[in-house]
């Protein structure tokens, strides 16, 4: 006799319920405007703000993942001045707000009116205005990539660790020289501990380009912002901007999934399915079932 769960069915109900209150308020509540959402999703300045929000992720991330590495190999040096330097700058990075290093950075001219390159304690050889070399959306790249690199040296550091301390022996034995050991052998093993939680930060750091709005950058939500209040349509605009956070987030999630597979050869017997495939397979298993009822 199976067992019975009586709890899985009013789970399921209580789901159902909510799921059709959610559907009514949809179809019933015109503040939505849905009617409005389609006109205003491929306006220019909507687009000009995912744009830009796609170049502060890549950008950002691009310094966080180059940093996160050289960070995490200091960390890891047996030099105990180069291991405390790293460890003191994810103690900070990762200890204060990214809005308030947002500022921070933009507000850079407070306490350096001017920047110079020169020798140190000497003369200096070109003086820059810091405004003109820091704007808005520089600001917001070096906030956002200097603290990702914080978060992102941790990730690399536990990617490396998870790697058997005996290839790096091996490696050693054969000739070869820590930043050797590093590149061909540890962090090559180290990726497939390391994609999934830097796609996770990829993600996360799409969404967190928004915080750059309070610096006067205009991407996707300081666009929105912009357009709701000219047209007082607050939650059509915020479903806009949803919209598209939606849209590149689950473009990034695919991609993220072929990658993980693609660093998961040789440490499984089988690779995990693409979804065409479990469709393919799906279908499959259906014809059979059919053909089987019909006979």
């Amino acid at each position: 006799m199976p067992v019975r769960h009586p709890w899985r069915w009013v789970a399921s109900a209580v789901v159902l319920v909510l799921l059709a209150m959610l559907a009514h308020s949809f179809a019933t509540n015109s503040n939505y405007g849905f009617g409005i959402i389609g006109g205003l999703l491929f306006t220019r300045p909507v687009l000009d703000g995912v744009l830009l929000t796609l170049g502060l992720t890549g950008a950002a991330m691009g310094i966080g993942i180059v940093l996160g590495v050289v960070l995490a190999v200091m960390r890891l040096s047996p030099n105990p001045l180069v291991s405390w330097v790293s460890w003191a700058y994810i103690w900070f990075f990762r200890g204060t707000p990214v809005l308030v290093q947002l500022f921070l950075w933009y507000q850079l001219s407070y306490l350096f009116p001017h920047l110079s390159l020169g020798i140190p304690f000497g003369p200096r050889f070109v003086t820059f205005n810091t405004n003109s070399v820091i704007a808005a959306v520089t600001a917001a790249i070096l906030a956002l990539g200097l603290n990702e690199g914080a978060y992102m040296a941790e990730i690399v550091r536990a990617g490396i660790l998870s790697v058997d301390a005996g290839q790096s022996e091996a490696a050693s034995s054969l000739g070869m020289r820590r930043l050797q050991v590093m590149r061909r052998v540890v962090l090559p093993q180290a990726m497939r501990v390391i994609v999934p939680p830097t796609g996770n930060e990829t993600i996360s750091m799409l969404k967190t380009t928004s915080l750059a709005s309070t610096i006067a950058v205009i991407e996707l939500f300081g666009a929105v912002q912009q357009i709701a209040a000219r047209t007082y349509q607050v939650i059509p605009d915020l479903l806009v901007a949803c919209a598209w956070y939606l849209a590149i987030t689950t473009v990034m999630t695919i991609g993220q999934f072929y990658v993980e597979r693609h660093f998961a050869r040789g440490a499984q017997r089988s690779l995990p399915l693409t979804p065409f495939q479990k469709l393919r397979g799906n279908l499959a298993v259906w014809r059979i079932r059919v053909a089987g009822s019909s006979r």
